[in-house]
């Protein structure tokens, strides 16, 4: 099943023995690079347990700007949607990497294991008055992506034991992680990078 939604992300499933050594030490390892994402963020990155996702606000994203330029100029510039998206696909990289869906240190620019898909939009057919309204829009999602993340978090706890005593991250577990993930992307994509006006499915489906 596919939702047909404009907005998505996948991780490639590890057909190999994932290191037991860094996913043990994963928490100390990744904090290098999550204070990278930090100052890019200008502290304002929050994911996992609390939002289900990645859901990014504030200096990295400018959303404020950017709803004000759709709702006077009708405008998009691509050097803005440039930007977003390789800052998605750099936080989604080390998020994949602090879940343990990789076990490939985050790159700063290589695309690596984690495939984003977020297409250059036609500002001319945005409603100009609809991104006043997608954050209370999203209210619902937001709801279900903070149980979401919980479980995910869970999850990636069960899966941490799982490779430290086989090497491998159970499909099942690695699926429903990735979904959350999804989810979050598309929700991000509708209600903060702007990309899209159609209202994101629930669902942890491709």
């Amino acid at each position: 099943m596919t939702t047909g939604y404009p907005v998505s992300l996948t991780v490639d499933y590890p057909d190999r023995k994932l290191n037991r050594l860094t996913t043990f030490f994963r928490i100390f390892m990744a904090i290098p690079i999550i204070i990278i994402v930090g100052l890019l963020m200008g502290g304002s990155y929050q994911s996992g347990a609390k939002e289900g996702g990645a859901f990014i606000a504030g200096v990295g994203l400018t959303v404020l700007p950017l709803v004000l330029m759709i709702l006077f100029r009708k405008k998009y510039p691509k050097w803005w949607y440039d930007w977003n998206l390789n800052l998605s696909m750099f936080i989604y990289r080390v998020e994949a990497y602090v879940y343990l869906l990789t076990d490939v240190y985050p790159s700063t620019d290589e695309e690596q294991s984690v495939h984003v898909d977020l297409a250059y939009p036609d500002a001319a057919g945005l409603n100009r008055w609809l991104p006043l309204v997608k954050w209370f829009l999203a209210i619902p999602h937001i709801i279900v992506l903070a149980c979401l993340g919980i479980a995910a978090l869970v999850v990636t706890i069960i899966a941490w034991f799982a490779i430290l005593f086989t090497g491998n991250y159970p499909r099942g577990l690695f699926d429903f992680v990735v979904g959350v993930m999804r989810w979050g992307f598309r929700v991000m994509a509708y209600a903060l990078i702007m990309v899209t006006d159609k209202y994101p499915p629930f669902s942890l489906e491709v």
